[in-house]
């Protein structure tokens, strides 16, 4: 199957983790070549405006300021969308019950993995 349509079956986990208000953090992984762009977070932002992420992105360079924007989740899944094989070859989802992994292998076939949670609050 395309990684992109495994993505989007991956992303349904996080929609689903965010209504569960199980949601702790996203991270984009396993940078392709080597970019001065680290690493992709999203972690939850719960407000009285209703639910928010905080996307930062983490650079190599101490000369690139690191950037963060308030993002909806749907504005969220564009950015991170757009990065998949371009700059990062996995997603890791973390919730309070569980750790789910999206990878891309060597043939753009997506996988999708499931752990043991890494953190138990949000």
């Amino acid at each position: 199957m395309p990684f992109y349509e495994v993505f989007d079956l991956f992303w349904k986990e996080v929609i689903k983790s965010v209504e569960e208000g199980i949601f702790a953090k996203l991270t984009m992984a396993k940078t392709i070549g080597r970019p001065n762009l680290r690493n992709i977070f999203l972690r939850p932002i719960y407000s009285e405006d209703g639910f928010k992420v905080l996307l930062k992105f983490r650079y190599r360079s101490p000369e690139t300021e690191d950037q963060e924007d308030e993002l909806t989740l749907e504005e969220a899944y564009v950015i991170v969308r757009s990065h998949l094989k371009k700059s990062f070859s996995s997603v890791l989802l973390f919730t309070t019950t569980k750790d789910v992994s999206f990878k891309i292998n060597k043939n753009d076939a997506g996988r999708v993995t499931e752990g043991l949670p890494t953190f138990r609050s949000v």
